[in-house]
């Protein structure tokens, strides 16, 4: 599977469980709203950071911006789709958005929630790997002991 796509699709998922989840929190307690979507935020924004980080470390000075802004793209796009088909249902609320702005302003909102700590965390994580390249010993290097 191509490395965005399994992006994306986590992400994607993600994002419409976490709507799901906000919706069905917001009916049953709605006076907890900013806590409830405080919480969502930085559920996708640190798995974002932190995977970022990880693709930092790991890639060996590998463009990563296009991975991720495609990632981004579908998954806000796909999950936008999904939540307004969702939405559709009886029972099911999620906010009562109409299609048009799911596909655009949602989308490109969860975009942003996905790319800018994605980036961060990239650009944090190989920093840390240039770091640790550093200061580790060189392979086949030979230390003379005092005598």
């Amino acid at each position: 599977m191509t490395a965005w796509v399994l992006r994306a699709t986590v992400f994607g998922a993600l994002v419409v469980g976490l709507r799901l989840l906000l919706g069905f929190a917001m009916a049953t307690a709605p006076t907890y709203g900013i806590v409830w979507r405080t919480a969502c935020l930085v559920l996708i924004v640190g798995a974002a950071a932190a995977w970022g980080l990880r693709d930092g470390r790991a890639a060996d000075g590998t463009d990563l911006t296009v991975r991720w802004m495609s990632a981004g793209a579908v998954a806000g796009i796909g999950s936008g789709a999904v939540c307004w088909l969702l939405d559709q249902v009886p029972g099911i609320a999620l906010g009562d958005s109409g299609a048009l702005f799911e596909l655009t302003s949602a989308a490109a909102f969860i975009l942003l929630l996905i790319f800018l700590p994605a980036l961060a965390g990239i650009g944090y994580g190989r920093f840390r790997a240039r770091k640790a390249a550093e200061t580790a010993p060189a392979v086949g290097a030979t230390q003379l002991a005092p005598a």
